[in-house]
């Protein structure tokens, strides 16, 4: 009788279970890619972006308005403000209110005045905070000076002078200097000779300068300035560009004007060849060009196609991805089997268990007895 040795061969790993994993987690970061992606175009799709388009202004026969709110170092008596413009017509100032107030600020004023002061010097840097603003119409507060407080003992040293006028659409001057304006045919005059030298003060506040209709929320170059002096004979000059303006936002549409200003200041000295009158000078001139700024919104149908395409090639780009891993570890796994990446430790046993297999002789039973 032989006796035969059943040797039990290993069973072979399970690769499937190894492969199992790989789609579940591959789906599983594809979806969540197509999830955060999804999210973040939907933040863009709610967002907006202004539009700006230029041509020619057209109009030249309307009037162009002018709000004006400045505060003069002078009392209300010594000053006056009117506007020349280049066809020699005189607009006196009939829309202009004078007011008796306090130069100095009280400390909530001085705050407002530093915080707009602050946005100021971002606008001129950062550009893009403009449309921010644009955006924003109607949010924010009002960019008028507070009113005070309480009222104050303090002797009325200043002037205020605030309103709007309407003028023509062409360059002028809107002058503020020492007496009241006249006007006669050879031009215009400032009665000043019963005002004494020594109280001319044109150290000045302009709390809000703008063309055009009066936009909440908006912030003008020369909103906030304050130049103060201690020369009698100080002259303030400012040179405006001012550029039409057609404003539509989901909030407003209005026709408004933006201006770009040079500033200058000088003391008159007649002797040293520096002429002129005391007092603050805004000329300004108007360009021939409209600027055209309108809120723009990425269309529903546009938002649908990028998410489509967001989904399709995640789609895509996994099915690739996952194909090329899957190819990679079959091949890999076909070369363990083939034994070239066997180790030599299991090699030399599977050679000396076929060596034992080749020279074994089968065993044989005891002899029989013979009959």
């Amino acid at each position: 009788m032989i006796k035969e040795e059943v040797e039990s061969s290993p069973e072979p790993e399970d690769e499937a279970s190894v492969t199992e994993e790989s789609p579940d987690l591959v789906s599983l970061i594809a979806f969540a890619a197509m999830a955060l992606l999804a999210i973040l175009e939907f933040f863009v799709y709610r967002d907006t972006w202004m539009k700006y388009e230029y041509e020619v202004d057209k109009d030249f026969s309307s009037k162009l308005r002018i709000n004006i709110d400045i505060t003069v170092a002078m009392k209300c008596q010594h000053v006056g403000a009117d506007i020349l413009d280049l066809a020699e017509t005189m607009i006196t100032s009939s829309g202009l209110q004078y007011e008796p107030v306090i130069f100095e600020l009280t400390p909530q004023q001085r705050l407002w005045q530093r915080t707009l002061l602050l946005i100021q010097n971002r606008l001129r840097e950062e550009h893009a905070l403009q449309e921010v603003l644009y955006k924003s119409l109607l949010k924010g507060g009002p960019t008028a000076l507070p009113p005070r407080e309480d009222a104050s003992m303090e002797p009325l040293d200043a002037c205020r002078i605030h309103g709007h006028v309407y003028v023509n659409k062409v360059a002028g001057n809107l002058h503020i200097t020492v007496g009241k304006p006249i006007h006669h045919p050879q031009g215009h005059a400032h009665i000043a000779a019963f005002v004494s030298h020594n109280t001319y003060n044109f150290s000045h506040r302009i709390d809000h300068l703008s063309f055009g209709e009066a936009i909440p929320g908006i912030i003008n170059p020369l909103d906030g300035t304050e130049k103060i002096t201690y020369n009698h004979n100080q002259m303030f000059q400012y040179f405006i560009t001012v550029v039409p303006t057609r404003l539509n936002t989901y909030k407003i549409s209005a026709d408004t004007h933006q201006f770009s200003v040079t500033e200058r200041e000088r003391v008159i000295n007649h002797a040293a060849g520096s002429h002129g009158v005391s007092g603050v000078f805004i000329k300004y001139d108007t360009s021939s060009l409209m600027v055209t700024v309108s809120e723009q919104h990425m269309p529903l149908w546009q938002f649908l196609v990028r998410l489509c395409g967001i989904i399709g090639g995640i789609f895509s780009t996994t099915g690739m991805l996952h194909g090329l891993v899957g190819f990679c570890f079959d091949v890999i796994c076909c070369r363990l089997k083939r034994g070239v990446y066997r180790p030599r430790d299991d090699v030399q046993l599977h050679n000396q268990t076929n060596n034992l297999n080749n020279h074994q002789t089968p065993l044989v039973a005891d002899d029989v007895p013979q009959e």
